[in-house]
């Protein structure tokens, strides 16, 4: 029989124990309340679906189609600009042509000016009036020395006129040939030129179209293009070549585009193809995705690798880095719920796809990447 002292006891410590149950009861609820709130501050809304009824409709394809369309502009007018340089390049060979053919056609010009001058200078010897004024000095001069040499320079001239006729014929013939050329190379040089000035521009003018159409779709759907002190050129997909160039985890904020969520970024087709993706996911859950984490620099990547081991890459080898990775909440980072099933089976439609590694090894559901060669056949 437990004594009224034993028995207040047992009461003490049965009243700490759901206490202590409450309290821990109140703490994981507190965790799942900020957790929740977490989610909802990143991926910009409150507890109800934010821009309500004023969010404007755009389907996602539209959105998917002008990335499409921005990306094949841009790819076309790269073409166009490579196929400008190289021809520029044969072209300047074709300078170097003209110039060497100009050279000929001068020195023929000589040439034929030497050619021409014994021609000259015996008709002309052969016609000079003497001194008594008679045409044909041999014709009628009783000095018999004039005369033989007189007739040697006639002889001359008849042997050697069809030669130097000949000569001079081919050279002039040749001089035609090389200012032909000359203006062909001239014309052909002008007329390419302006052929391919003419196709660059409209490239450009229709790239500029596309990009800016696509801008201010994002800007209806509420990214902030300007944000950070960034230009709209952060979301143009056609510079993503040049942020491509940059190491992993150093992307300047010129190179990397905002996302619908609120502090997060991505390269420009990644961002572009993750807020089509947005779209469809919102379509059907009736609420956005929850972000947790997308690009990261360097230092943030060292961070979470040392807090983190075992469940993060190597500082400088994650696609976080790259911009083309993100880590979701809100249903998607539990395994095979139905927000995980849905973007299983839908994210391949907007170039993005739960990585293999990621099912096993480590295993992290919440870890999805956009791969740039799927969403470039899209």
């Amino acid at each position: 029989m437990p004594t009224p002292r034993s028995a207040g006891l047992v009461a003490v410590v049965m009243a700490m124990v759901s206490l202590l149950s409450v309290s821990a009861s109140g703490a994981d609820q507190a965790w799942a309340d900020a957790r929740e709130s977490a989610g909802r501050e990143s991926s910009g809304t409150t507890g109800r679906e934010s821009g309500g009824a004023s969010r404007p409709k755009v389907n996602p394809g539209k959105l998917t189609e002008l990335r499409r369309e921005a990306e094949k502009s841009s790819k076309e007018l790269a073409e166009a600009t490579k196929a400008l340089e190289k021809r520029q390049a044969t072209l300047a060979e074709s300078d170097k042509e003209l110039k060497a053919k100009l050279q000929q056609l001068q020195v023929a010009t000589v040439e034929l000016s030497k050619v021409r001058k014994p021609l000259a200078d015996l008709v002309q010897s052969l016609y000079q009036a003497p001194a008594g004024g008679d045409v044909v000095p041999f014709l009628s001069s009783e000095d018999d020395s004039a005369t033989l040499r007189a007739m040697s320079d006639m002889t001359y001239l008849v042997s050697g006129r069809d030669e130097v006729l000949e000569d001079a014929g081919r050279l002039y013939q040749e001089q035609q040939k090389l200012a032909a050329q000359a203006q062909e190379l001239r014309s052909t040089k002008l007329l390419v030129e302006a052929q391919l000035g003419a196709e660059v521009d409209t490239l450009r003018k229709r790239s500029a179209t596309v990009v800016k159409s696509l801008s201010q779709t994002l800007v209806k759907l509420g990214v902030r293009i300007n944000q950070g002190g960034r230009t709209g050129a952060a979301c143009d997909p056609t510079n993503v070549d040049e942020a491509a160039g940059y190491p992993n985890g150093l992307l300047p904020k010129s190179g990397l585009c905002p996302l619908q969520q609120r502090g997060h970024e991505l390269r420009a087709d990644a961002a572009i193809a993750f807020v089509a993706l947005n779209e469809a996911y919102r379509r059907q859950f009736g609420r956005p995705m929850c972000v947790t984490d997308s690009y990261r620099n360097l230092a943030d990547q060292q961070s979470v690798f040392y807090r983190r081991p075992g469940f993060a890459a190597v500082p400088g080898r994650s696609n976080h880095g790259l911009g083309l990775a993100v880590d979701l909440c809100g249903g998607v980072d539990q395994f095979r719920s139905a927000q995980f099933n849905w973007l299983e089976a839908n994210g391949k439609k907007f170039g993005w796809i739960h990585p293999e590694w990621a099912y096993s090894s480590p295993f992290e559901p919440w870890h999805w990447e956009y791969d740039p060669k799927i969403g470039s056949l899209l």
